[in-house]
């Protein structure tokens, strides 16, 4: 079935942000909510998208998306998070920061940082903080995952478990309605894991998007975190949760 022109353009808005809302495209295009709907679907049966309440997302699958897409994927919202976790994490401290482009994110508004000690096994974290000339920054070894540029394998675990670092940012695939973390990689979540468990605290940052996706290995859960950084409130049972486990939300 071939599209029409509005179609087109609502697949490559979803594409640039992740996700697209009813109201939001029937405002754009000047048409009625369940002609919106009605492309939805449509989109939705070709495989294009998956349908969401009040809305659709880019379909998901045992693959993740590729890292230039995510990369501009809810861009302003990632920023307002990487702002909000860099404001906790003051001078002269040490931090390991993880494979992800919101955990990138973070590493750019770190760059008026002074005297930080950043450890990573993302390549291109190490490539924006060598900007800060009082930051020493120090790169895990392991293989070198040339999609995304990061570093993964039991070479990177065991490098990460020599640090004891003031903080750990991670960022994650997939959130679970559960508070679970999700990842596509076992050998990045074996990463992940070791870098939460070394840091004397740990923060998640994340766009809410990622509630509306699925990967098919836990990493931890937000309870096991200090602190999560989200672009708007989570729903309210997690957030039920989230006090009872004594994790902080972050609101940016």
């Amino acid at each position: 079935m071939a599209l029409n022109i509005r179609q087109v353009e609502i697949l490559e808005l979803a594409k640039a942000s992740g996700r697209v809302s009813v109201d939001d495209l029937a405002t754009r295009f000047e048409v009625a909510a369940q002609t919106i709907r009605r492309d939805l679907s449509e989109l939705a049966d070709q495989g294009m998208l998956d349908r969401v309440h009040g809305g659709a997302v880019m379909p998901v699958g045992v693959s993740n998306i590729g890292y230039e897409e995510r990369r501009r994927m809810n861009e302003e919202a990632k920023a307002a998070v990487a702002r909000a976790c860099a404001a906790e994490i003051p001078d002269n401290s040490s931090l390991i920061i993880n494979i992800g482009t919101t955990t990138e994110a973070v590493a750019r508004e770190l760059l008026n940082h002074r005297n930080l000690t950043v450890i990573t096994n993302n390549m291109n974290v190490a490539n924006i903080l060598v900007a800060n000339e009082t930051c020493e920054v120090v790169v895990a070894g392991g293989a070198l995952r040339r999609s995304d540029g990061g570093l993964v394998g039991d070479l990177t675990t065991e490098f990460m478990a020599q640090f004891k670092p003031d903080f750990a940012v991670i960022g994650t695939s997939a959130l679970d309605a559960d508070g679970d973390l999700l990842d596509f990689d076992m050998a990045e979540v074996r990463v992940s894991r070791a870098i939460v468990a070394q840091a004397r605290k740990a923060f998640l940052v994340t766009d809410l998007s990622k509630l509306d996706r699925s990967a098919p290995v836990r990493i931890i859960s937000i309870r096991d975190l200090d602190a999560v950084f989200v672009d708007r409130p989570l729903p309210a049972e997690l957030m039920r949760r989230c006090k009872e486990w004594e994790t902080r939300v972050v609101i940016a």
